[in-house]
């Protein structure tokens, strides 16, 4: 109820802008409707072709065939990280630890309250709450990326480390009674084929351009209060939008709360509960299924 409440009070303004508030994702072919066109005029009488299918939107996979994965029912392995699959640990509240194959390690929303048990090489910030960010992060990590700008501009974040490209898509946060533009961002993490999204601490319905921007996510972790970030019902309307195979929940302060977020998803998901916060995950054994997977953390 608190959500729906402060939704209304200050919806979603988009800033306006003179360009694009996105960049298009790589996988996208400028010009192509053009040479479509131009073609088509030059050669009337051949019979058109039927139109391609829309390629992958993970960035850096358009490079092999477009070929659908081969995708079988859930079976995430709890275990040590292995050859082309990730470590995901949730450490709590809005923290996960990211391992890649290659040993890449990330923390996101590294703050000064919940951090995991390495020092990781890469963090990710937000700017809501303390919670999600540290003025003072440990020196041993090798790379900070905060989810703003203190000047207010949008962040445009793009870094590679090994086997890890991570990008960002701005969002926009309350501030009081106003709307803080670009606070707060959601995070890309793409590993061995794997496209993950952690949404931070999100306030809004995504936009037509987020969703563009983001592009394919195979895994989405999602604040689900229902009240300091977004109310179900609109965090349930961007899961939709989304439309990732897995949901992993983060950031609720009780199990009445996670019961609540979980009771109104309806037939469309299946729930799955781990007994451990660590779970390995590969794009070909993603589930058929939209599936939530609830992870323990502290």
């Amino acid at each position: 109820m608190l959500g729906r409440w402060v939704r209304q009070l200050w919806p979603f303004q988009p800033r306006p802008a003179s360009g694009p508030r996105h960049p298009v994702a790589p996988c996208h072919v400028p010009g192509l409707a053009g040479l479509a066109a131009l073609a088509l005029l030059a050669m009337p009488f051949l019979v058109a072709a039927p139109a391609a299918a829309e390629p992958e939107k993970c960035p850096r996979m358009v490079a092999g065939p477009l070929l659908k994965p081969r995708v079988i029912p859930a079976a995430f392995r709890l275990a040590a990280a292995e050859g082309g699959q990730v470590r995901l640990t949730f450490v709590g509240h809005a923290t996960f630890l990211i391992e890649s194959p290659h040993g890449v390690t990330i923390a996101t929303d590294y703050n000064d309250y919940v951090r995991p048990n390495i020092v990781p090489q890469i963090v990710t910030m937000n700017r809501a709450h303390d919670t999600h960010y540290t003025n003072n992060p440990d020196p041993g990590i090798a790379h900070i990326l905060r989810g703003w700008n203190d000047d207010g501009t949008p962040p445009r974040i793009e870094l590679t480390v090994d086997d890890v490209w991570i990008r960002n898509v701005s969002t926009n946060i309350r501030q009081g009674s106003a709307t803080r533009y670009d606070g707060n961002s959601i995070f890309v993490f793409e590993v061995a084929g794997l496209c993950i999204a952690h949404l931070g601490h999100l306030h809004h319905i995504l936009t037509p351009d987020h969703l563009e921007a983001l592009g394919r996510i195979d895994v989405v972790l999602a604040p689900v209060d229902g009240s300091y970030t977004l109310d179900i019902e609109g965090m349930m309307e961007n899961l939709k939008a989304i439309n990732a195979p897995l949901v992993i929940p983060m950031h609720y302060f009780s199990s009445w709360g996670l019961d609540r977020f979980l009771s109104r998803l309806g037939k469309e998901y299946q729930i799955q509960r781990s007994e451990s916060p660590s779970v390995l995950l590969a794009r070909e054994t993603l589930p058929r299924k939209p599936t939530v997977l609830v992870l323990p953390g502290r």
